[in-house]
């Protein structure tokens, strides 16, 4: 058992989970599931859905797995598959939620690698006033293209949603130096082939020596790459989303400290204990009731 198997899970929000289809996307106003919720999104999650938000007007905050973001229109937000989120919208909010399958995501990625990892990690982007005007109009546009099916519809589709990844990939600030550099290009797509790697395995707690052979890497280029792209050493990436497992399930379930431990393939509680006390500064269980 697993803290996102605690947290509800949805396809959109209050809808039963069901596998996304390929090419899923979605396009809503911001106060489609909202006003009937009052405004209050409770904490869930999304296996295989990625959220991009835009807010015109309003603001709120957000409850990000372990962390409270707040933020203030303009700005987008994103929310990439299996983050434990929700949020508590000001009334006066307005804007549009985008909703893209993470198999679909994949396709975009091949036309540019940043997309991908705009999508690696929950954040904020702010817009200026005309930013946040263009951002509007192409999702109208993208929502009423969704609305029929006219010759080109796949094409526009695409476009539209290819468009909009640009814009906030811009917004957000990635990728700024050097993207064309070949050597860079294939930096990235190491990372992100590493992060779904990561994704996949972590509960396995591989050596990197493993990941690099799966990714068919030396140990020396993946820990350049993560460094020159990801600010992290490879063992610090794989640390991380451990941690946030962890975080997350002593959050969102009653699993005692064993538990979690044996769930994320730490073979000795009393290891896994030392290993959470040295990333957090406190031990699982002074985590817990503090942040409970």
């Amino acid at each position: 058992m697993t803290a996102t198997s605690i947290v509800p899970r949805f396809y959109l929000y209050g809808e039963p989970h069901r596998a996304a289809i390929g090419r899923f996307v979605h396009v809503e106003s911001l106060d489609d599931r909202s006003r009937p919720s009052e405004w209050t999104i409770r904490p869930h999650a999304h296996a295989e859905l990625n959220h991009l938000f835009h807010i015109r007007e309003g603001g709120g905050s957000m409850r990000a797995d372990h962390r409270q973001i707040s933020f203030e229109a303009p700005c987008l937000i994103i929310v990439p598959a299996g983050m434990v989120h929700g949020f508590a919208w000001t009334s006066d909010s307005t804007g549009s939620v985008i909703t893209v399958s993470s198999a679909y995501l994949g396709r975009l990625t091949e036309c540019d690698e940043a997309i991908g990892a705009l999508f690696h990690l929950v954040g904020v982007a702010t817009l200026d006033g005309e930013g946040s005007d263009t951002f509007g109009s192409a999702t109208t546009t993208l929502m009423e293209e969704l609305a029929w099916s006219l010759p080109g519809h796949h094409a526009a589709v695409e476009a539209l949603l290819l468009g909009l990844c640009v814009r906030a990939v811009r917004a957000r600030g990635l990728g700024e130096e050097g993207d064309d550099h070949p050597m860079r290009g294939s930096q990235i797509a190491l990372v992100a082939r590493l992060r779904e790697r990561i994704e996949a395995c972590f509960r396995l707690r591989e050596p990197i020596a493993g990941y690099a052979i799966a990714l068919n890497a030396s140990e020396t280029r993946l820990r350049e790459a993560c460094a020159r792209i990801a600010g992290q050493s490879p063992m610090q990436m794989l640390d991380e989303r451990a941690m946030l497992e962890a975080q997350r399930a002593l959050l969102y379930s009653n699993l005692s400290v064993a538990q979690i431990a044996e769930t994320l393939g730490f073979a000795d509680a009393a290891y896994f204990s030392r290993f959470f006390s040295r990333h957090a500064g406190m031990p699982p269980r002074a985590y817990r009731d503090r942040i409970s």
